[in-house]
């Protein structure tokens, strides 16, 4: 089991600490619910140090960008992030990615921490181009400081101006006075912040002065769990359960970063999906009792045929009811379609919805 630079710090903090894609990662502090609302209301902040980091360099590395992933890269300029991901051969997806242009020669893929391997030998097989890769995975932390408060809480430490900085744009600087930060406006909350790139051997004195600056803000430490419930209120994909390697991005709802004005893997295939829909779709649902939907359980029609199976599933600590997302035949996809989701022997029913779940 992998420790990241601060997993001593969490167990010291009290947290409960499990095995999560090969790493001693922390779960949970003072409970789900109080971290969930924390970054909802303020500022919370995650170790998310078990993701993957691959730099990309030379005259090529875009091309090499444009033919592994579904996005447009050449759209996003020096400074941006984009989200994208990586289809197979076989219409599912090897994993969903960020991608920051760094330099016009220099890109960091920001990938999955269960599939850093499996990404990295992906890459490497279709890097024909000459194209420098450097797997950076184990040196750099990152953590993401989430929430409406981020940014105030944050400013002190930096001379970048992290209060107008604008979604899925970063800049590299001095951060809790440590060169070379990269300091970006994404993260997987919905509740706005910051993700901070940085080298192992600073992780301490970062986090330290983090938690300095935000003290008047109510800053706290989040774990794993609340990230999950805080990504499905908005809707966004986990890799593992909403999307795999049998998932295609057109099924998942991930049309919209699917660009068929160039060729990459697998894309003739995904562009007739596109143009004649796909048998299933990935659908968010509320319950409309009482019941927690959970992962893998059954989604069930009215007369109680299984026609589908929930993916991520949740009692939602913002709205009070059961949430979830899950696969099914196309025709249930229609915003207000009754499905049903079995847990035990009862069949809870459910409305299809548009997402997020969650609304500001």
């Amino acid at each position: 089991m992998k420790n990241t630079a601060l997993s001593h710090i969490h167990e010291a903090l009290g947290a409960k600490m499990v095995p999560f894609a090969g790493y001693n990662m922390p779960v949970q502090y003072e409970g789900v619910n109080i971290e969930h609302e924390i970054v909802r209301t303020g500022v919370g902040v995650f170790d998310v140090s078990h993701m993957g980091e691959f730099h990309l360099k030379g005259p090529n590395a875009l091309a090499l960008i444009q033919k592994i992933g579904t996005n447009d890269t050449s759209k996003i300029a020096v400074g941006q992030a984009q989200y994208s991901c990586m289809p197979n051969n076989d219409g599912g997806i090897v994993d969903d990615l960020i991608i920051y242009k760094i330099t016009e020669e220099e890109y960091m893929l920001v990938v999955n921490a269960s599939n850093i391997e499996k990404d990295w030998n992906w890459i490497s097989q279709h890097n024909d181009l000459g194209v420098v890769m450097e797997n950076n995975s184990d040196d750099y932390s990152l953590l993401a400081i989430q929430g409406p408060k981020a940014a105030e809480a944050m400013q002190s430490l930096t001379d970048i101006d992290v209060m107008n900085m604008t979604y899925y744009t970063f800049q590299i600087g001095k951060f809790a006075g440590v060169d070379n930060v990269i300091v970006s406006a994404t993260g997987y909350t919905g509740s706005g912040g910051f993700e901070i790139y940085f080298k192992n051997d600073v992780a301490e004195t970062i986090w330290t002065n983090v938690f300095k600056a935000g003290a008047d803000f109510g800053i706290k430490p989040i774990g794993l769990a609340a990230r999950d419930t805080l990504r499905l209120e908005m809707g966004y994909c986990l890799y593992g359960n909403d999307i795999n390697d049998t998932t295609s991005p057109i099924e998942a709802g991930l049309g919209w970063i699917t660009k068929f004005n160039k060729d990459f893997t697998n894309s003739e295939e995904l562009k007739k999906q596109k143009e004649n829909g796909t048998d299933r779709r990935l659908i968010a649902f509320e319950l409309d009792e009482r019941g927690v939907p959970r992962h893998d359980y059954d989604i069930v029609d009215d007369s109680g045929q299984k026609i589908g199976v929930v993916t991520s599933g949740t009692m939602s600590p913002s709205l009070g009811k059961g949430i979830g997302l899950g696969y099914v035949p196309s025709i249930f996809k229609t915003v207000g379609s009754k499905i049903y989701i079995q847990i035990r022997k009862k069949q809870i029913p459910a409305t299809v919805i548009k997402l997020p779940f969650y609304k500001k």
